[in-house]
């Protein structure tokens, strides 16, 4: 018998069939709704709507496997039982509301950012109650659902008597049955391997065409993999030239020389000044520390008292800003000193995550042993492959023994465990003759705020304030456990912090709310004085590396902070919303080609339209336009950096440049 004679295949064929028929009828109204945009012909239209057919059965092999697995290995009694046969009318029904919701809102998508699901549309379940209320707001959602609802019973009931025919059909064998779903595995198994919807739709390549032969459920769900969001499709765009002779006076400076004259690539050899000093540094991010939390910002709750103490003994930065608001954005910017692209963080870009010239690489090219110390798991945020494939060792909660850890919640192992870790791990390498490099990322400054009890006076699990207080208990307790290893006089100490606790507010980039604490702790090594120039977290690497003269050519946007005159600014973002702050005002970019400032942002303005006529938008685009450029096109990868280095003929960082004086003042 022919497989539509059984009534498996023949419901799943009623169900296939829907879908394709309602995702063609939605990709005929965008179409009609964009003909004179589209521009293709009778052919090149023709070529979208096949192709079109091509990417909708790609999901759709996804989509109706784990119905076919039920239906093909479904007992014979279960399935011709009464409640059974209606289970399957109900699932009709529910599927039909599905494609017609699914319709709906892939019309209102494309209506607001004239392409289907991406990226945008995963990160609207991250900002799920801004969305929920903007769309309530914005739509009669109440009678539209009603009106979906009419709609679907009404199919169901039209379709009545087919489906009532198709349940009392034969069934499959069983063992037709096994291979009509092998079938569908092996299909789907070969869409896995195709590259998804990077095909082109005619020979022109329009994006119009390409996101019109699109799936847009396909495409939500493979944003979720992807990423990104393609900078030149969305946002604002300048020329080459200009954003090359932007950001070359922003880069340029004594002991730079570019590598390459292509306008958007920023990849440069520093000579630093001075011997190459191979001193040690330990790097902690702190988890969500707010600037606002430390007494030396204004808190007077007396919760950083160790923090508050380093001000004076210590380089302290009062106007450093983080990048983004999560902690893998934070990590992105420290370790390849690299704006926030839009989408989600390098570092989370599964299959496009490593091989950077991260800090880490650039400190294991000079003989160190660079590690990343996490205490939690670091498979969360996907940090472990990040890391491992940036030229660290990596050690995380699993890797620590049980014996090891005194307290750990559900985030990991408390701050005190952490840094007890990376007092042996230097122990470790002081003792083998190796520098050592290490970037520690905090966990118990995260809810539901827990630690070991008897540390402070606040108890456990009761607030952010006893969080951050424990923090603060846990840096003074590693720093005078620290002050007794023969190796401190040679270390230099980073605190700084991953993101703020909150920046949720009216505005989209609330800069107060990005403020976070640098902290260079290293006597003897360098020279306590407080710093004020405007900065966010991709100047920390070149900073760091100023700070031990390294020479070495680079990937990275930031500057040094402690030998640059470059003009201030801070890169701030949200996933979408692209900022560049210069101390006072705030140029952002958004989606569909959106362009606003604030003046007088860290005050109560209000946004206003922008455009590119403004000096700071175009400042603001210069950054973004080639960060995502240089991403895309390899150019902050390691091996096309030496290489690159090598074409330009440019000397090679000169290990014999090195001192053994560990505890060289700094200048």
């Amino acid at each position: 018998m022919h497989l539509l004679q059984y009534a498996q295949t023949r419901y799943l064929a009623i169900v296939t069939a829907a879908w394709l028929a309602v995702f063609s009828l939605t990709r005929c109204a965008l179409l009609a709704g964009h003909l004179a945009d589209v521009n293709a012909g009778v052919m090149g239209t023709l070529a979208i709507l096949g192709l079109g057919v091509v990417h909708d059965l790609m999901f759709l092999v996804y989509a109706i496997l784990p119905l076919a697995v039920y239906l093909c290995l479904c007992p014979q009694a279960i399935w011709n039982s009464g409640w059974h046969r209606g289970m399957l009318r109900a699932l009709l029904a529910v599927s039909f509301f599905a494609m017609l919701y699914t319709a709906v809102s892939e019309w209102l998508f494309w209506d607001e950012f004239g392409v289907r699901f991406n990226f945008i549309a995963v990160d609207y379940l991250v900002y799920s109650k801004e969305v929920v209320d903007n769309i309530l707001q914005s739509y009669p959602v109440f009678p539209l659902v009603a009106a979906l609802v009419v709609a679907s019973a009404a199919a169901t009931a039209l379709l009545g008597g087919v489906v009532g025919r198709t349940l009392r059909l034969p069934l499959l064998p069983v063992r037709r049955g096994l291979q009509y779903l092998a079938g569908l595995a092996c299909a789907a198994l070969l869409v896995t391997a195709l590259p998804g919807q990077r095909f082109t739709a005619g020979a022109d390549g329009n994006k119009l065409n390409r996101e019109l032969a699109a799936n847009g459920p396909f495409q939500f769900f493979a944003a979720f993999r992807n990423n990104e969001i393609d900078y030149k499709q969305f946002y604002a765009t300048l020329p080459d030239k200009e954003i090359g002779e932007t950001l070359r006076r922003e880069m340029a400076g004594p002991g730079v020389s570019f590598l390459t004259d292509a306008p958007l690539d920023v990849r440069r050899f520093i000579d630093n000044p001075g011997q190459f000093r191979p001193i040690n540094i330990i790097l902690v991010t702190v988890e969500s520390l707010s600037a606002k939390y430390l007494g030396v910002f204004g808190d007077t709750r007396h919760l950083t008292p160790n923090l508050d103490k380093l001000r004076s003994e210590s380089l302290f930065f009062t106007n450093f800003y983080a990048t983004g608001t999560r902690t893998v954005r934070g990590l992105e910017a420290i370790t390849l000193s690299v704006p926030p692209t839009p989408g989600r963080a390098i570092v989370k870009r599964l299959g496009r995550e490593t091989g950077y010239a991260s800090l880490g690489r650039q400190f294991r090219a000079k003989g160190y042993d660079s590690v990343f110390l996490y205490g939690g798991r670091g498979y969360f945020d996907n940090m472990n492959a990040f890391f491992e494939g940036n030229g660290y060792r990596v050690i995380d909660q699993t890797g620590t023994p049980e014996e090891r850890i005194s307290f750990k919640n559900a985030w990991g192992m408390c701050d005190e465990d952490l840094y007890s870790l990376a007092l042996r791990e230097a122990d470790a390498d002081s003792a083998a003759g190796r520098p050592f490099f290490m970037q520690l990322m905090t966990t118990s400054n995260h809810r539901p705020y827990t630690y070991p009890e008897g540390r402070i006076d606040i108890p456990s699990g009761h607030s952010r304030e006893g969080a951050v207080k424990y923090a603060d208990f846990a840096i003074g307790r590693f720093l005078e456990q620290a002050r007794q290893k023969p190796w401190f006089d040679g270390t230099v100490f980073v605190f700084v912090a991953d993101h703020t606790a909150g920046s949720a507010g009216r505005q989209d980039l609330p800069v107060a709310d990005y403020h976070i604490p640098l902290v260079i702790y290293a006597p003897g090594i360098v020279a306590p004085r407080e710093i004020t120039a405007l900065a966010s977290q991709i100047d920390l690497a070149p900073t760091l590396l100023g700070l031990v003269h390294m020479d070495y050519a680079t990937t990275f946007f930031g500057r040094d902070l402690l030998h640059d005159a470059a003009p201030e600014r801070a890169l701030v973002g949200n996933y979408q919303h692209l900022g560049l702050f210069d101390g006072r005002d705030l140029a952002i970019l958004s989606p569909r080609l959106g362009m606003r400032r604030h003046e007088d942002a860290l005050g109560l303005s209000d946004e206003i339209p922008d455009t590119l006529a403004d000096p700071l938008m175009r400042r603001d685009v210069a950054y973004y336009q080639a960060a995502s450029h240089a991403f895309e096109n390899g150019l902050l990868l390691w091996d096309d950096l030496e290489q690159a280095q090598e074409r330009a003929m440019l000397p090679r960082p000169n290990l014999a440049k090195q001192s053994p004086d560990h505890t060289h003042p700094e200048s």
